[in-house]
């Protein structure tokens, strides 16, 4: 007979792992196209965002208070210290029923400012993510964001294009 599962005991399933940070990492990938496509303050990443925003608001108030540094750079010693953990789980499991697969695995930068990287980025759950998003997005803190990714994207393009430029010159030769 099987005993209660405790999370804190389990050990770590090396395969299953990858298939969460290969999600995560799609996931993120997917978030940074969609700024470089779509103003910020258009993006809907969810049929609940308002819902979520004012949540969001309400039960973190520091975050709503301007110049809402703490959403621009998050301090993640303060969301995973013992009372930060207690009041995102009070606030991640009223989204069970809500969010799709509210508990999984995201990536978040860190700094609203800059692009994913290394140094930029922390794991948190899928709800926290687009507590932390929708409120970005919603405050015009994703617009220098949004200007990289369109500035990245145009680089990419035009680069593309030389190269395909120069490939043609090299087969009239």
């Amino acid at each position: 007979m099987a005993g209660q599962f405790d999370a804190n005991k389990a050990q770590n399933a090396i395969e299953i792992e990858k298939q969460f940070a290969v999600r995560a990492v799609e996931q993120a990938q997917t978030y940074w196209n969609l700024l470089e496509k779509v103003a910020p303050k258009d993006l809907r990443l969810t049929k609940l965002d308002d819902e979520i925003y004012e949540d969001t608001m309400s039960t973190f108030p520091e975050l709503s208070t301007p110049p809402h540094e703490k959403l621009t750079k998050l301090d993640e010693d303060w969301m995973k210290s013992p009372e930060g953990k207690e009041r995102w789980r009070v606030f991640i499991n009223r989204y069970e029923k809500k969010i799709q697969d509210y508990n999984f695995g995201s990536l978040i930068r860190t700094d609203a400012r800059e692009e994913y990287g290394e140094r930029n980025t922390i794991f948190v759950t899928r709800i926290q993510f687009y507590a932390i998003e929708i409120s970005r997005n919603r405050l015009g803190l994703n617009d220098q964001a949004h200007e990289i990714a369109k500035a990245e994207a145009e680089k990419e393009r035009a680069e593309k294009e030389k190269a395909e430029k120069e490939k043609e010159k090299k087969g009239k030769k």
